[in-house]
Formats: structure tokens, sequence, C-alpha cells
């Protein structure tokens, strides 16, 4: 019996002596289980935390030590949520706690979010986040100050949602030569023009249809504008040309505009009105251009068939040729998927910075009134004899039930200078839509 006892006492003090050893060598190779904070406890940050617990099996075989959200910093208290003993209300706990490797940044806006990040870098904590707004106002600047502190800034999630985009872009598409880029950026807009095309729902009624399923907020602008769709077109402009593509310099024209008459002229072209982020640069002229509007889609571009509240970026290299990444553009989890994608790579590189090509030099766009394009007009119809005085080549469109009062055509390419110019001398103009290329 004693003996018994003695093995016993051997065996589990060799159980201590291994678990201080696995201990120790996890400690010296910097295996412990990573600590993260979330900031801000709205739907995309819930969806981060609540992402960790529903795939926990995916997250460990990405990063087997772990990865725990220790704190969420949210103004509001969460009492019937079973992470409310994780809530903070003051930033300085979490930026002194030296568990803390990384954090997310779900909060939106320009402030308080550029310096709860910039002061997470300064203290060599990488940073994840899906705010486009911050990304595109301050992306080259956060880039910097984590690559000085041996630290990471991503942002994965910021442009297409769930989409892959952005890590292709930094990854798979380096060798490319990128020379163009279009896309479908923002799910607000597309769902209302899919609806307007397949249900003949006037631009007011889809709008509040879109407000009422939480598509689009009691403030569309940012939407329907453009704003949203111009702010993601920079950031891909900037990842594309390693500078810096201010959005405040690309010409933004909305889908406020655009009627049920435009979606029937549309249609029976066989296009589709999408908002379009559009970035092409012609190495021979030594020009980049970029833009946000609406574009006629013809049925033989991939981005004809994406509709609802799906995004799609279409992607052009000289080697690689065309490849489209296609995907949900929004929503809790597709986006949360991406930060925390983007929060298992931080955590794989501590002490390391994953390198993003973007510097802060300005990238000159080119002189937009100089692209050349094709348009459909619609015009009074006491205007058409001048209309053909005006634009050679121009083409008759027709729809059912058109209004009888105005005439419709589509241009021979020309440049935006010289359409601005002949459009200026028609009287009743009622609508112009870009039109793209197959």
């Amino acid at each position: 019996m004693k003996e018994v006892r003695n093995l016993r006492n051997i065996v589990r003090d060799l159980c201590d002596v291994a678990g201080i050893l696995k201990k120790y060598r996890q400690e010296r190779n910097g295996k412990q289980m990573i600590k993260a904070a979330v900031l801000g406890f709205g739907t995309v940050g819930s969806g981060v935390v609540e992402l960790f617990d529903i795939n926990r099996s995916s997250v460990a075989r990405r990063v087997p030590e772990g990865v725990e959200v220790k704190y969420i910093l949210d103004l509001r208290e969460f009492p019937g949520s079973p992470y409310a003993d994780r809530v903070v209300h003051d930033y300085d706990i979490i930026l002194n706690d030296p568990e803390i490797r990384v954090i997310c940044e779900t909060m939106g806006g320009k402030e308080p979010a550029f310096t709860f990040s910039k002061k997470a870098l300064e203290k060599g904590i990488s940073v994840c986040t899906s705010n486009k707004e911050l990304v595109a106002a301050h992306g080259p600047e956060l880039l910097k100050i984590a690559q000085e502190h041996n630290c990471s800034y991503l942002f994965e999630a910021s442009v297409g949602g769930g989409i892959p985009i952005i890590r292709p872009m930094n990854t798979s598409l380096a060798p490319e030569y990128i020379t163009q880029i279009i896309g479908i950026l923002n799910g607000t807009t597309n769902y209302m023009m899919t609806r307007m095309e397949q249900e003949d729902i006037s631009f007011e009624d889809v709008l509040r249809q879109a407000q009422d399923n939480g598509y689009a907020e009691k403030n569309p602008e940012a939407d329907i504008e453009g704003h949203d769709a111009c702010r993601k077109i920079a950031i891909l402009s900037s990842l594309m040309c390693g500078k810096t593509v201010r959005y405040e310099d690309i010409p933004c024209e909305g889908i406020s505009h655009i009627s049920m008459t435009d979606v029937a002229y549309a249609r029976s072209m066989g296009r589709a009105i999408k908002l379009l982020g559009i970035s092409e640069r012609d190495e021979e002229a030594g020009t980049f251009y970029v833009r946000t509007a609406p574009y006629m889609v013809p049925a033989s571009h991939p981005l004809h068939g994406v509709e609802d509240v799906f995004n799609a970026v279409f992607v052009h290299g000289n080697l690689v040729d065309n490849v489209m990444f296609y995907g949900r553009g929004a929503g809790k989890f597709p986006t949360a998927s991406a930060v925390v994608s983007d929060m298992l790579d931080c955590a794989l590189n501590i002490g390391q910075t994953i390198p993003v090509r973007w510097t802060d030099e300005v990238m000159q766009l080119s002189d937009a009134a100089q692209k050349v394009e094709r348009w459909f007009v619609r015009v009074d119809a006491a205007e058409a004899e001048k209309v053909k005085a005006l634009f050679d080549g121009c083409e008759t469109v027709t729809a059912p039930k058109a209004p009888a009062d105005e005439t419709a055509f589509t241009t021979a390419p020309m440049t935006e200078a010289a359409f601005a110019e002949k459009i200026a001398q028609l009287a009743g103009v009622k609508s112009t839509i870009r039109l793209l290329e197959a």
C-alpha cells in the first residue's frame, strides 16, 4: 500500500513538472493564449465576439494557443448578454493591460476611433478594423505607426464586408500589374437598384423598403449619394498604386436621380444600372483615373448579375487577366469573419509588422473631364433634331411605356468635357447615365 502511495506521489510530481515545463516552453516561445479587446459592441463588434465562440474549432486550427476577447469597450451596459462581464467603459483599462496584444476597432467614424487606434499601435498593440471612413482618411499614417512599433494595422473588412479583397491584393495579386478595378461596393444601393429593376418600385418606395429591412440608415446620404462606395474605391485604388488616393479628390455621384424610366430603358438595352467604383491606370499615358457613379452595365459583364445586397470587385491584372471577388458586402457575421481573419493573422505575427504597401504620398488623379466614355441620355422630344446635329453617331433607344414627350439615345465615345459642352445646348435634359463597356 505504501509503495502504491509513493508511486502515486511520484506520478503526481511528474505531472506537475511536465505542466511547469509545458508552461515554460509556451512562455519562452510566446505561445500563451492571445488576449484581445473589441472596441464597440454594435452589429459588427458583437459578431466578432460571437464568432470566436461559434467557430472556436476553426480559430484553434489557425491559432492553436487560442485567442480570447478579454474586454469589450462600449458606453452602454448589456445586462442580458453572456459577455456583459467583459464590458468596460474606460479605454485606458484596455490600453494599460499588458496582456492585450490585438485590438479590434468596430466603432465607426473618425473619432475617437483614430485616437484609440493610434495609442494602441504606439504601444505595439496590433489593430484590426472594419472602419472604411477611418482607413480612407488615416490609413497610411496608421500603417506607418504600426511599422515603427513592430505591430500591424489591418483592414480587410473595410471594403466588401466578408469578401476577401484586401489580403489578395497584398499577397495573391502582389506580382500583378493591376490596371483596372471595378466594384459594386455598396450593398444598400445594389439592393435598391435590384428591387427597382425586378419589381418596378420607385426610388422613394425602395429606399423606405431598404430602411425597413435595416439595409439603409435613417439618414441614407452616405449610401445613396455614393460617399460610402467612394471611400472604398479610394482604399482599393491606394493599394493598387501604393500611394494615397484621397477620396476627396474622386468625382462622386450617387443614385438619387435614377428613376423607373431610366431602369426601363436600361432593361430594354439588356443592361442593369449599378453604382460602381472605378479605378483605371494607363502606364503609357501616365494617367490614373478614379470615379464613383451609376453605370448601365451590359449583360455580358460579370458585374451585371450581382444583385441585392451582394458586392463584387472585378480586377484586371496584366498577366492574370480578369478575376472577380463576390460575396456579402455587409452584415454582422460576414463582416465579423473578415475582422477575425485579420485578428488571427495579427495573433500569429506578434512583435512583427504584416506589410501593407501604401504610402502617404498623394497620387495625382487624371483630369476626369478628359475621360472617354459613352452616355445614355433622355431629353425632351422637341430636341430630337438638335440631338442628331450635335451628337454624331448617336443611336436612338426605345423602351415599353416610355414617355411620349421625350426621346432617348446613346452617344458615341467622347470625353466628358465634350459631352458636357454638347449637352448644355439641349433643353429639357431629364437624365444622363454612363455606359460601362463589356
